[in-house]
């Protein structure tokens, strides 16, 4: 069977060491990422979403609380998704437990696509976004966040114990699997450079409106070394599209 990413966490003591460093105040979900998926994303009013990789699904009820009408969540990892049966109870949901690769995508069914670092673990992201992309209505969005190709082309180098200090770009036109030892586990994930997602995204037909890299807001943060230490290295990068 095809390696599937959300297969990571479910593993028991993974995830659970996955809740404990959400958990944290100055977590990068919460700080860097969250703050500009927001700003990208925008008014949701009255519009039907579809989530790919949904976790708990807490960011469902968000977006319901902002406006939007109804809410699909896409999660294949059986931890995510019993948290997301615990914090989604809402009318016109649904949280479907199933990878992204493997599900059956709609036609011109969702107003906005969004996916949270997510799209990483997938080995052929142009084909789910042509999938995404005739899930759309006319003019419908595409908002996601990965994990930026410095941060991937870092992955399986040796590195001391302790907190990181140093990112060594290397083999970054080489793309493909790059493993990270991470939660006292191994995830597999894809690297790609920038410009294949760019390709890729206007392959499947979007129009590109929005390429942002996660600079941190000082405002997001408790503690200047925390902030000062995000200045250093962009986390994530993010992408809007729309359908033409």
């Amino acid at each position: 069977m095809e390696h599937r990413g959300s297969e990571f966490y479910d593993d028991a003591l993974i995830f659970k060491k996955y809740l404990d460093r959400r958990s944290w105040t100055e977590n990068a979900n919460d700080t860097l990422e969250k703050p500009i998926i927001l700003q990208l994303i925008g008014d949701v009013t009255g519009l039907e979403i579809l989530d790919l990789g949904c976790g708990d699904a807490s960011f469902g009820n968000e977006l319901l609380d902002a406006g939007a009408v109804s809410y699909t969540g896409i999660e294949g990892s059986a931890n995510m998704v019993e948290e997301a049966k615990k914090t989604m109870h809402r009318s016109k949901t649904e949280i479907i437990h199933t990878a992204i690769e493997d599900w059956d995508f709609p036609d011109s069914r969702f107003d906005m696509a969004i996916s949270r670092l997510v799209l990483h673990y997938i080995e052929d992201v142009e084909a789910i976004f042509k999938k995404v992309y005739q899930s759309l209505v006319d003019g419908g969005s595409f908002i996601f966040s990965v994990e930026h190709p410095v941060m991937t082309s870092s992955y399986g180098l040796p590195r001391e114990e302790g907190m990181k200090q140093d990112w060594i770009v290397d083999q970054y036109f080489h793309t493909g699997i790059r493993k990270q030892e991470w939660l006292g586990g191994t995830a597999v994930k894809y690297h790609r450079t920038i410009e294949d997602i760019y390709s890729a995204l206007q392959h499947a037909g979007f129009n590109i409106t929005r390429l942002r890299e996660s600079k941190p807001d000082q405002a997001n943060f408790q503690h200047n070394e925390t902030y000062q230490r995000r200045m250093r290295i962009p986390l994530f990068l993010f992408f809007s599209a729309q359908k033409i």
